[in-house]
């Protein structure tokens, strides 16, 4: 079976089974997993502990050729990892929807704009029309920085970009107006702190 993300490029689950060569292990993609696992863990440490309900949404996929070697079982020969429509998280806490992406930028100074997709940011829109709680978690990897940024400045900066301006969001502009977030032992990331301190859910 066979599975592609959606620029065509064959997903290949021996490189993730295998032992990582040395030389890759600190490649930025890898690295960019390391944010996502980090957000894993600490969202299981939320469930355990009954702090909230959080998780990763699934990667949606379209089968485009299944066989059927017996009457009763289908097998999936060829698959594509579709572009998520939405956000990377989601989920509950104390009684408030909870929405977020993860992003994380090897630049020193700015976090492209290009790393989002307009229905991404359509999305956040709307979920901040709800009384949602929308944000990004934002990981610079040379330096190991985390920032929380709401959304509604995801948003402001996508418009920003739409008409004619720059096409990234500075570093500084997201420590001005982000939250810095340690790294910790249970949780790694406790954006769960940032989000009480911010809302007042106390």
């Amino acid at each position: 079976m066979s599975f592609h993300y959606p620029n065509g490029k064959r997903y290949n689950p021996a490189q993730k089974e295998g032992k990582p060569k040395k030389e890759k292990k600190w490649m930025y993609g890898n690295r960019g997993m390391t944010l996502e696992e980090d957000i894993n863990e600490s969202n299981q440490f939320y469930l355990e502990q009954e702090i909230a309900v959080i998780h990763k949404k699934p990667t949606p996929i379209q089968i485009v050729k299944v066989d059927y070697p017996k009457r009763s079982a289908a097998v999936i020969k060829e698959a594509y990892f579709k572009q998520a429509s939405t956000t990377d998280f989601n989920g509950v806490y104390k009684g408030r929807y909870i929405d977020f992406e993860a992003k994380e930028t090897k630049f020193l100074t700015s976090l492209p704009l290009k790393n989002f997709h307009a229905h991404q940011v359509q999305h956040m829109k709307q979920v901040i029309s709800q009384n949602g709680i929308c944000f990004v978690i934002v990981r610079f990897s040379a330096t190991e920085e985390i920032y929380f940024l709401d959304a509604s400045y995801i948003v402001s900066y996508w418009d920003r970009m739409v008409k004619g301006g720059r096409k990234s969001i500075t570093k500084q502009e997201i420590h001005e107006n982000g939250h810095a977030i340690s790294l910790g032992f249970q949780p790694r990331i406790d954006y769960i702190k940032i989000i009480d301190e911010i809302y007042k859910l106390h």
